[in-house]
């Protein structure tokens, strides 16, 4: 069964068909998108995986750097924590910089990936960048929340169609995008209306290794999430003819 599994990701390392649908499917499509992220009990449960995806992407910001990631603790109230050894301050920057970003730079790729016959490739490498999540797990709630997003992975990649693979990876791309741009207002009203939960903000932290002030972070990820919803909005085209 495992070899089996391996075998179906293997298969989708490599081009298929670019997603090509009319102008009202493509609307459902975002519809569906926008039903994960906009109704806060949705979102309670979608944001889970949008809060994974943000972890990850300091993971992989602190290996870029050549840190040692010793961890990732994810919570049910959406927040989550990554701890790594070796920072300089350099290191410390680029690392929880890429936090709120990420999700909106994945979201982006992955709706280029549908509309250029690359869905199966981003659903196989996603499936195994999960897989390979669950080795920093280091807390209960975590483990619960890594293995349901993954689950769900594992099983598209073994039981979705061609088809239903582009419109998975469409769609999963456009709601990262939305979440990126909810979190990226919630981390806003901390520093605005909620300010007893600074210590939370990524753009906080940031600022005390630094100095330089929150402001300057929430700009820089705020111009991240903008440019990848740009660049997605260029991307997403229904067919023509």
């Amino acid at each position: 069964m495992i070899s089996t599994w391996f075998s179906k990701v293997a298969d989708g390392f490599s081009r298929g068909d670019p997603l090509e649908l009319p102008l009202p499917v493509l609307l459902l499509i975002a519809a569906a998108a926008a039903l994960l992220t906009v109704p806060r009990p949705v979102w309670r449960w979608f944001g889970l995986f949008v809060t994974f995806v943000h972890e990850l992407g300091h993971a992989f910001a602190a290996l870029m750097t050549g840190q040692l990631v010793k961890g990732i603790q994810l919570r049910f109230d959406h927040s989550g924590q990554m701890r790594s050894m070796g920072r300089s301050r350099f290191a410390a920057a680029w690392t929880g910089f890429w936090g709120y970003p990420v999700p909106a730079v994945v979201g982006a790729l992955l709706v280029w990936a549908a509309f250029n016959g690359w869905a199966g490739f981003a659903l196989s490498a996603g499936a195994l960048v999960l897989l390979a999540g669950l080795l920093f797990i280091r807390n209960a709630q975590g483990l619960l929340i890594a293995l349901g997003c993954t689950t769900v992975s594992v099983l598209l990649v073994w039981f979705a169609s061609p088809n239903a693979v582009s419109y998975v990876t469409l769609g999963t791309g456009l709601a990262l995008l939305a979440g990126a741009v909810r979190d990226w207002f919630n981390v806003l009203s901390v520093h605005t209306r909620r300010r007893r939960s600074l210590q939370s903000s990524d753009a906080f932290i940031l600022y005390q290794r630094t100095g330089v002030p929150s402001a300057i972070w929430l700009a820089a990820f705020a111009a991240v999430i903008a440019v990848s919803v740009v660049a997605a909005l260029w991307w997403f085209r229904p067919a023509t003819g």
